[in-house]
């Protein structure tokens, strides 16, 4: 279990996936994976497209880049969707399907009004999503604090299953880029991933 060498308060909620945490006098926002049942409203597929591709992490662009290819312009910001797309499904092939090509990694997309992406392989699902928020909250804290004594303990993310090969920080950025929230099923081989963008009335409540 990761400790978080500090004391904080966590004192409410922006919205269902970012904790107001009160540091000494100051309040940090501070962003969390969430776990919902298979049943949760994020993972209703309902009019949206459907793929399925081959483990074969050769190939990750080619399919990052035919789910981005019809995003509106505003969406694609630059290349910045297709990296974060290509996030998911490389996390899919490498951890969940553990580059086994006889297994499939099956995507939902849809760009009305938002960017929803879910993504679902074969694996035995990702364990780790509690100790990654308290990590995730110990590390702002600590580069909110510029504590240099600890913040090295912070900066590389390695769960279980993991080596040295795995970055281990993309979900840093994801959470970031995602604000709509990043939503995990209870095993953990299933994960939506939401992004609102300014033509959208819900987007004040997640910039």
């Amino acid at each position: 279990m990761v400790e978080v060498p500090y004391k904080y308060e966590i004192i409410g909620k922006k919205n269902n996936h970012t904790l107001f945490v009160k540091i000494n006098s100051e309040t940090l926002e501070i962003g969390q994976l969430i776990v919902v049942s298979d049943s949760h409203e994020v993972f209703d597929t309902t009019g949206m497209h459907y793929v399925e591709f081959k483990s074969d992490i050769n190939r990750l662009r080619e399919y990052a880049m035919f789910i981005v290819k019809d995003a509106p312009e505003l969406y694609k910001e630059a290349n910045l969707l297709e990296q974060q797309v290509s996030e998911l499904i490389k996390n899919a092939i490498r951890h969940g399907n553990k580059n086994d090509p006889s297994k499939k990694v099956k995507v939902y997309y849809s760009f009305e009004n938002r960017v929803k992406v879910i993504v679902e392989d074969e694996g035995e699902g990702f364990k780790d999503i509690d100790d990654w928020n308290r990590f995730n909250i110990a590390r702002t804290i600590a580069i909110y604090k510029q504590d240099f004594e600890n913040i090295m303990n912070f900066i590389s993310w390695r769960g279980r299953n993991m080596n040295e090969m795995d970055g281990g920080n993309a979900l840093f950025a994801a959470i970031e880029y995602w604000n709509g929230g990043i939503y995990y099923n209870e095993k953990g081989n299933k994960v939506c991933a939401i992004k609102y963008f300014p033509d959208n009335p819900e987007y004040e409540r997640y910039k």
